[in-house]
């Protein structure tokens, strides 16, 4: 997920095996704690049923490999971007990196568990390359392939439902250093044969596929900007780093449809709604601007084969023969992670003129620096409906940075991220009432966990983890959701 503040508007930008260690902490201890947790006034409501959503909605929760796994070095997994930007000093706030995380390489049993007894139905959780492919192509390392292989046995297991995500931003160094990594056309090509290698091994019990996570994000903010990994700069990165994640994405639907011919397959950006940050005529051309490269550039030439006309000229060089028409594919889904609007001005010194500008007076802001606003939720969705075919979609991110503390008697009140769960979940049922073929959300994230260039200074769990002992404690936003969901909605 994206880590930025949009409040100080900073050019340096956050955004998102072991088995017998694992047991230890599962079952027993997840009810235990779940019931001390919960308050009388989290009991289940009785809503009337228009207030509801459908039977089969899909609720859930989002990780992503480097975040949570750790076990950099176990198991023959090659070293991925991260390690070696989270390496570098001065590049993750507080030198954190991820080479122990949450530590769900050993503890997946234990988070497992949670997902159950929270009542979720879903987990979306993305595989490492290099964990599978330590070199980005070339060997594979069965190791790596059977710790997911437990994983979504043990999902399964539990009545939750595994959504796996091909890319989560760990990029293989060695891929990084051979070629540029996705400055390399070449790249897109290793990504279809890595996605193949996953379909094969674990397509037999994972239907659901997201080929991508925000795209846009590692394209801006790790090839332009140079705040995440691999730590470039300048806006032809970028645009190259865009387009050939794009070509490796239509070049991924190709391999799993060949592999399996039933598999549901998507991707996932990062929307938001691009407003104006003042009246001027200077702002109005940036919103433009902006929203060509964050949104536009991805969901245009996926849906309609084309770059937006305000960015295409800039994409031209990047476009080989027949890269478009590989880049439309037809999606069984769409996944959306919404975190706030965007007020943009004109920013003729920034990477493509147009950047993060003052937001309305009396906006809500998270820990992190984001505005809160529900209502560009449904903007996006009502967007997809109107302009992008109205595709199935679901909200495969949501959720928000506070500095939550464990009170005396053990207890997590995450109070603010619960007013911001609720707004942003009506905002939903709005959008499915509005016609939106909106079939699922899911929060993120599952636990706290390493926040990309922010490391360990900021939490976005419904699980609260003391990252010195690991152990896991449900916040009021997890017991929140889980009666959510068992009222459904």
């Amino acid at each position: 997920m994206l880590k930025i503040s949009r409040r100080r508007v900073l050019p340096v930008l956050a955004g998102l095996s072991g088995l017998p260690r694992a047991l230890h902490s599962g079952s027993a201890m997840a009810q235990e704690q779940m019931a001390q947790e919960q308050k009388p006034e989290q009991k289940a409501k009785t809503d009337p049923p228009e207030t509801r959503f459908p039977a089969d909605f899909t609720w859930g929760a989002s990780t992503s490999s480097y975040q949570i796994e750790g076990a950099v070095d176990e198991d023959g997994r090659g070293k991925s971007i991260w390690d070696v930007y989270s390496h570098t000093p001065g590049m993750v706030k507080n030198g954190d990196t991820g080479d122990v995380a949450c530590d769900h390489y050993h503890r997946w049993v234990e988070d497992v568990e949670w997902l159950a007894r929270g009542g979720f139905n879903a987990y979306r959780f993305s595989t490492a390359w290099p964990r599978i492919l330590p070199a980005g192509g070339g060997a594979i390392e069965p190791r790596g392939l059977d710790f997911y292989d437990r994983l979504v046995d043990g999902l399964i297991t539990r009545g939750v439902t595994p959504w796996l995500c091909l890319y989560h931003w760990d990029l293989p160094q060695a891929l990084q250093e051979q070629g540029g990594g996705w400055l390399n056309r070449d790249t897109a090509d290793k990504f279809a044969d890595y996605a193949g290698i996953v379909a094969r091994r674990l397509g037999d019990r994972v239907k659901h596929w997201v080929v991508f996570n925000e795209a846009n994000i590692h394209a801006l903010f790790g090839y332009g900007m140079g705040g995440h990994a691999p730590g470039l700069k300048g806006l032809v990165n970028m645009i190259r780093a865009s387009h050939h994640q794009n070509l490796a994405q239509g070049k991924a639907l190709f391999a799993l449809r060949a592999e399996r011919a039933d598999l549901r397959l998507g991707t996932v950006l990062n929307i938001s709604p691009v407003r104006p940050s003042s009246e001027s005529e200077a702002d109005r051309r940036a919103v433009e601007r902006f929203d060509g490269f964050w949104n536009g550039a991805f969901l245009d030439p996926l849906f309609k084969g084309a770059y937006p006309e305000a960015v295409a000229a800039e994409f031209e060089p990047a476009i080989a023969a027949g890269d478009l028409k590989i880049i439309r594919q037809p999606l069984d889904f769409f996944g959306l992670n919404y975190y706030a609007p965007a007020w943009v001005k004109e920013a003729p010194e920034s990477l493509f003129g147009a950047w993060f500008g003052a937001v309305p007076a009396g906006m809500r802001f998270t820990a992190i620096g984001w505005p809160v606003d529900a209502s560009g939720l449904n903007d996006v969705l009502v967007r997809l409906r109107d302009h992008y075919g109205n595709p199935e979609v679901y909200v495969t991110e949501n959720g928000a940075c506070y500095d939550d503390h464990m009170a005396a008697d053990g207890r997590v009140a995450d109070d603010q991220r619960v007013t911001y769960l609720r707004e942003h979940i009506a905002a939903a049922r709005r959008a499915i009432a509005d016609g939106v073929k909106l079939k699922g959300y899911f929060a993120w994230s599952l636990l706290d966990n390493f926040e990309w260039s922010e490391g360990y200074s900021r939490r976005f769990g419904l699980i609260y983890v003391d990252f010195a002992s690991q152990k896991r404690t449900p916040k009021a936003s997890f017991n929140f959701l889980a009666e959510t969901v068992k009222r459904r909605g």
